[in-house]
């Protein structure tokens, strides 16, 4: 009996705007999304899953007192603050296929990749490119490297370490890319294995994951590399 593959779209068309200097670059949001069956305490939005971890570590580090529920006062806080903010939203997968109906990056089959870098010549003010993870498999450094590669452009490394820091040039611009620890709870098993985490959970048994990314976001969000 053939498996029914599920088509995994992208709910949400890029959230771009010309004043936009950051551009957070994901995946997909979970299947849930794209189906239309929200749970109690999403947000039908970007990054809006109740189980993920980007709007509240956001919430920490620009006190901005959101709403996490299913409502249009909680969408508008969020496109609100991204647009004070000067950062934009351009996820780089536009749709995958799924045996198995999750949200497990590896489980994307037959991905179509959005064109971020045409989205990048439409948007000269964009300077910086904050992925939600790294260079594993299916993850958004991984695919925008694909991506680049398919342009005949280059990644050069600028940092090694966690959060790994690299740039290229897009015609006469230098844009940097920043791959931050995913804000997932499926990564925090990797982030209690940095030592840095360590040393800090020693020095303070209350640290925790999500504090130790709001220190690592809190510094490109806040701040031009």
């Amino acid at each position: 009996m053939t498996k029914k593959i599920f088509l995994h779209t992208h709910p949400y068309k890029p959230f771009l705007f010309q004043e936009a200097t950051k551009l957070i670059v994901g995946t997909l949001p979970p299947p849930r999304f794209t189906m239309g069956a929200l749970k109690e305490g999403d947000v039908n939005f970007c990054y809006g899953s109740r189980d993920g971890q980007l709007w509240p570590i956001l919430d920490r580090i620009f006190e901005l007192d959101l709403l996490f529920e299913t409502s249009d006062a909680a969408i508008a806080q969020r496109k609100d603050f991204l647009k004070r903010q000067k950062i934009g939203v351009c996820d780089i997968v536009e749709s995958a296929e799924r045996i198995k109906i999750d949200a497990s990056d590896l489980g994307m089959q037959n991905i179509q990749l959005r064109n971020v870098i045409g989205y990048l010549k439409q948007y000269p003010n964009v300077d910086t490119l904050l992925f939600t993870g790294g260079n594993s498999k299916n993850g958004p450094e991984y695919f925008f490297r694909k991506h680049l590669k398919d342009h005949n452009i280059k990644l050069e490394v600028l940092s090694d370490i966690v959060p790994r820091i690299h740039q290229f040039q897009l015609g006469d611009r230098c844009i940097k890319t920043v791959s931050l620890t995913a804000p997932s709870g499926a990564a925090n098993r990797a982030v209690g294995g940095f030592e840095a985490y360590k040393m800090m959970k020693n020095k303070n048994p209350e640290f925790n994951t999500i504090d130790f990314r709001v220190l690592q976001y809190r510094q490109f969000f806040k701040n031009s590399i």
